[in-house]
């Protein structure tokens, strides 16, 4: 069954369907002819009582032909489908109920009538949902709500057909300065209001700027923009669809949740709420499942709180993590935390909120640490990193003096390539003739961005050995003339890993549109700057400080130095030395 409330400006208008009526009312019944669809004449249909003041039977008494399907409109925003229905009106309103049958044609018979419903379903408006959201009854100014800015997730977007938003969430307050911050949304059910202060600026989607609503839009966080806004009245409505629940605004103007994304029929389905959280879904302009976190204005998420204990043992390259300092609130509990050394090796897990964890290392290396302890409202993440100065006596060196394969978009991916400041996407090979028959490669596109780039980070603890082989090679797709970079660099550094970096390595696309393998040969070439304080070299292939576990990541840029306009080519075959301690395809 299907449970809804709507409400029109002023008066609570509200759920579905119809008539009060002790016995059957018939509306209009005669013969048919032919199997196309009936005329509103020729369409009859009856609105009995139900199992209470509440519930109505209605039965489509139009003698059909053919293959056809009846549909009802409920007057609410609610639907029902077949000849035989039943309607629920917890809240007194007027309601115009629609009959449509549709012949195999694919024409449409039509037929209206007017309910009223005179009657109020108290248990209904004593629903736990709708007190949680509300406030309830006794709420007389509502219950307020605003962005729950402080937690992951407060926007985001996913797949439609599913209820988690697995392409993006966003992070905590990553959208500061886009005026939906500040937003308070206040549902009351005192004639089902919905009040929405926006401080005169809202947030909204890129393709929702052309509403004419909005001006003087400024963008944040990308090609979304905060715009210059006033809400109208508005007004909200709560369904019930088989066990799922619904809200549903009714604005003059556009009506939201911090964050517009042109909610399809301004509904959005409730995927979790609680009496200080509610997290909200709905189906944006673009067809995709948009979300929003809501929190009870004023309320303060007790959070359990910990310090990480990392130290190394008495045990040859062996590190152990524990928490100290653990705090758990009243009526919070934490079912145990979890470890990942960022070696590679299995998740440690433990219930015991006392228990140390205890990993070996047998590369040295910089491995980042990660914690996750469970709470009962939440994960809770912290980090850390270990410094392994040796490999384990037990470990046994590999590395072959041969070019090896790092990237091929086929067969082998020792570490994915990203962008910064670019897109770096998987497409279809635009040309697959010699020497690149390759199904995939990769696209790189940069727009009016100075220095962006695509890389490769080896994973924790491997580093480029380039004392005996320092060529670097990757197949390359573009235009004559364009300037592809590649260069070495150490993320021990984090935001300065420019300043031990190679210098640039350029190679010059040849021919338009036609596959080039190009050449980065770093015999010869200097890393660091001797101004920065750091340590410099005029060859990092001579150098051990810098040829032998040092560098970590490949950086490729399109036309460096340039910020204007668009620049995109697309590359394949990434391939350099081997990397100790990796197996991985030999390069032909």
């Amino acid at each position: 069954m299907k449970n809804i409330i709507k409400s029109g400006f002023g008066i609570a208008l509200v759920m579905l369907m119809f008539l009060v009526a002790c016995d059957p009312n018939e509306f209009d019944k005669s013969e048919l002819n032919g199997s196309t669809a009936p005329t509103t004449e020729q369409m009859s249909f009856s609105v009995e009582q139900g199992e209470d003041a509440y519930h109505y039977n209605l039965e489509n008494l139009t003698p059909l032909s053919g293959i056809t399907t009846v549909k009802w409109d409920f007057g609410n925003g609610s639907t029902g489908e077949g000849n035989s229905v039943i309607a629920y009106y917890p809240l007194p309103g007027t309601y115009e109920l629609t009959l449509t049958i549709t012949a195999a044609d694919g024409s449409e018979g039509i037929k209206t009538a007017t309910i009223d419903q005179t009657e109020t379903d108290y248990e209904f408006l004593d629903s736990p949902v709708l007190t949680m959201i509300s406030g309830g009854a006794s709420a007389s100014e509502g219950k307020t709500w605003v962005v729950d800015s402080l937690t992951s997730g407060h926007f985001g977007i996913g797949d439609p057909a599913l209820n988690t938003p697995n392409w993006w969430a966003a992070t905590p307050l990553q959208k500061t300065g886009s005026g939906s911050y500040d937003d308070e949304f206040t549902f009351k059910l005192v004639d089902f209001i919905f009040d929405y202060v926006n401080n005169g600026n809202s947030y909204a989607k890129d393709f929702r700027l052309d509403d004419s609503n909005y001006s003087n839009p400024v963008e944040v966080d990308g090609t979304d923009a905060k715009v210059d806004f006033t809400p109208a009245d508005a007004n909200w409505s709560f369904s019930e669809v088989d066990g799922t629940y619904y809200i549903t605004l009714s604005s003059e103007k556009p009506s939201f949740f911090g964050f517009d994304y042109g909610a399809v029929n301004n509904e959005y389905r409730i995927e979790s709420i609680t009496e200080t959280n509610m997290t909200l879904s709905c189906i944006g302009g673009d067809g995709n499942r948009w979300y929003n976190g809501l929190v009870l204005k004023g309320y303060v998420k007790p959070i359990v709180s910990f310090n990480l204990d990392v130290e190394a043992t008495g045990e040859e390259n062996t590190w152990a993590v524990s928490l100290a300092d653990l705090v758990i609130p009243d009526g919070l509990f934490v079912n145990g935390f979890s470890v990942d050394f960022g070696d590679g090796g299995e998740l440690m897990e433990t219930e015991d909120v006392n228990a140390t964890l205890e990993n070996t290392y047998m590369r040295k290396g910089t491995y980042p640490v990660t914690v996750t302890v469970k709470a009962s409202n939440e994960d809770l993440v912290s980090t850390s990193s270990i410094v392994v100065e040796n490999h384990h006596s037990t470990y046994e060196p590999f590395l072959l003096d041969m070019m090896v394969m790092y990237v091929d978009n086929s067969e082998v991916e020792l570490s994915p390539v990203l962008g910064q400041d670019c897109a770096v996407s998987l497409v279809e090979n635009p040309d697959r003739i010699y020497p690149n028959k390759g199904a995939n490669v990769l696209h790189y596109s940069k727009e009016n961005q100075e220095w962006a780039n695509a890389y490769m980070q080896l994973p924790a603890g491997y580093r480029f050995d380039i004392g005996n082989n320092s060529v670097f090679k990757v197949m390359v797709y573009g235009k004559a003339g364009q300037q592809v970079l590649l260069k070495l660099e150490n993320t021990d550094k984090g935001g300065n890993a420019w300043q031990t970096g190679t210098y640039d390595v350029i190679y010059t696309i040849q021919e338009d549109d036609t596959w080039e393998q190009a050449e980065f040969d770093f015999s010869g070439v200097a890393a660091g700057y001797d101004w920065t304080g750091d340590q410099f070299t005029s060859d990092v292939t001579t150098d051990t400080r810098f040829s032998q576990d040092f560098y970590n990541v490949i950086r490729i840029m399109l036309n460096p130095g340039n910020k204007d306009g668009v620049h995109e080519f697309y590359f394949d075959d990434l391939a350099g030395p081997h990397v100790e301690g990796v197996k991985s395809g030999k390069l032909n």
